[in-house]
């Protein structure tokens, strides 16, 4: 357990990385207004804050600077709401209350904001065909207990996928379960079809159709499949401009990844509504070991939709930016549910 003489230096050290960037002394902490202890004091009371692990000593100054340990327990315990300008707000209004003919146009300007407000690289994760509804569905037996699922949407698009039944189904069963699929789902939007599948099919199953709940947890996870996310980037160079990240090599490796949409869906999809911040290690990709990525989930009439992000170095000035994602969040999915409601 930290003092609360620690906690305040341990506070004003981030406070002054964060904005400088350079190994933060005693003396400078001492100049603070909100400190009031002497030089000596505050270097006992940081070499106590590196043993513990918060702070970290670098190689060519006697300063110190922030651990992954030390920004966490900083985000957890010492942050305090950032309070957006006017400006900021009204950037973030703009963009959300003009009138755009799809979906995602939508997510596409609302990363392109985000990066633009907090000079990172920012990503938004999104439905890939938002506009693409069902047309049909067609399921082809190819053995007791295998069937092809033929997904055809009203664009013309077509895929299709072996499914895998956990027991011997019924074929009359089967032509049942399309027939009742096909009637009720046609012209609903694929990332809406699981959310109808619970709502609107699992009834009519249960009362027509033999294990039904075999039947309804296969097509759950073909339709899952098939609400692919897509990210949407700006800023991919933002990160160019921070001074931790000189090193061309590692650069160039973080450049790389972002070509991979599947790899950066899967580290920047937050698993649980709300927001998440994973600081360095956290993020459990040794490319990230010195980056925090900041998400927030959005919606549309309650149902989960896609994750908006943030990428920046761990010395991130973490209350501004939370404010910024929380306001966007917040803000996008209230026209998305407003605007695009069935």
């Amino acid at each position: 357990m930290l003092t609360e003489r620690q906690l305040l230096i341990l506070k004003a050290i981030i406070d002054d990385y964060v904005s400088h960037a350079e190994p933060v002394g005693s003396r400078s902490v001492s100049k603070r207004d909100d400190i009031h202890f002497s030089p000596a004091t505050i270097r006992n009371e940081m070499s106590d804050l590196e043993d513990m692990g918060f702070l970290e000593k670098t190689h060519s100054s006697s300063g110190r600077i922030p651990s992954h340990k030390g920004y966490r327990h900083y985000v957890d315990h010492l942050l305090s709401p950032g309070q957006l300008s006017k400006e900021d707000i009204g950037n973030i209004q703009d963009v959300l209350r003009s009138r755009f003919h799809e979906l995602e146009e939508v997510v596409r300007h609302s990363a392109k904001l985000l990066s633009e407000l907090t000079n990172y690289t920012s990503i938004v994760l999104g439905p890939e065909m938002f506009e693409s509804k069902l047309r049909q569905i067609q399921l082809i037996p190819i053995s007791d207990k295998q069937a092809v699922a033929i997904i055809v949407t009203d664009t013309g698009h077509v895929e299709n996928q072996t499914v895998h039944f956990p027991e011997r189904i019924n074929p009359d069963d089967l032509e049942k379960v399309v027939n009742i699929l096909n009637d009720r789902l046609r012209g609903v939007p694929l990332y809406k079809l699981n959310e109808a599948l619970s709502k609107e099919i699992h009834a009519v199953m249960k009362q027509y159709v033999n294990r039904h709940e075999a039947m309804l947890n296969v097509f759950h996870e073909v339709f899952r499949q098939h609400a692919r996310e897509k990210v949407y980037f700006s800023g991919k160079t933002n990160i160019l401009a921070q001074p931790e990240f000189n090193d061309v090599e590692r650069v160039r490796k973080i450049l790389n990844i972002f070509e991979e949409d599947q790899l950066v869906s899967k580290l920047f999809r937050s698993d649980q509504e709300g927001m998440t911040i994973r600081i360095g290690e956290e993020n459990h990709f040794a490319p990230f070991d010195d980056c925090t990525i900041i998400t927030a989930t959005y919606e549309a009439g309650g149902q989960y939709l896609g994750t908006v992000g943030i990428l920046g170095p761990t010395r991130m000035e973490y209350p501004r930016v939370i404010s910024i994602m929380e306001y966007l969040a917040t803000d996008l999915s209230k026209k998305l549910s407003t605007d695009y409601k069935e």
